[in-house]
């Protein structure tokens, strides 16, 4: 039987370029017909909500269904680290956010996820 939990955190690592791709690419947009549906912006979003919406779903799921897993454990928070420090490493790039500030969120993520590991332990 196959981990749909832990399929969910997969696919939300394999979002993560396309992400980056529709945040830093100027000209990246989907047309039908020479008719624009979704600008580069509209779409990262959309990227980013979907990614969301797995690390959602993928806890739920994984809770009612009983399939908590140490490659889910594991795996989950370093796919929420991936998705959000791209994002914003992203927005940096496209000189919508200072680098000292993703810098500062990105120290206190990590820190925060250290801690949790040694109070684990």
């Amino acid at each position: 039987m196959t981990n749909l939990p832990n399929l969910l955190t997969l696919v939300r690592i394999f979002l993560v370029p396309l992400l980056v791709a529709a945040l830093v690419q100027q000209n990246l947009s989907i047309h039908w017909n020479r008719t624009l549906i979704l600008p580069n912006d509209l779409f990262a979003l959309t990227v980013f909500l979907a990614a969301g919406l797995t690390d959602l779903l993928d806890g739920y799921l994984a809770r009612r269904w009983k399939q908590v897993t140490t490659v889910g454990t594991l795996l989950d928070p370093v796919a929420d680290k991936l998705l959000v420090s791209a994002a914003l490493i992203s927005l940096v790039q496209t000189r919508v956010l200072p680098g000292w500030l993703v810098i500062l969120i990105i120290s206190r993520e990590f820190a925060v996820s250290g801690l949790r590991s040694i109070a684990s332990a």
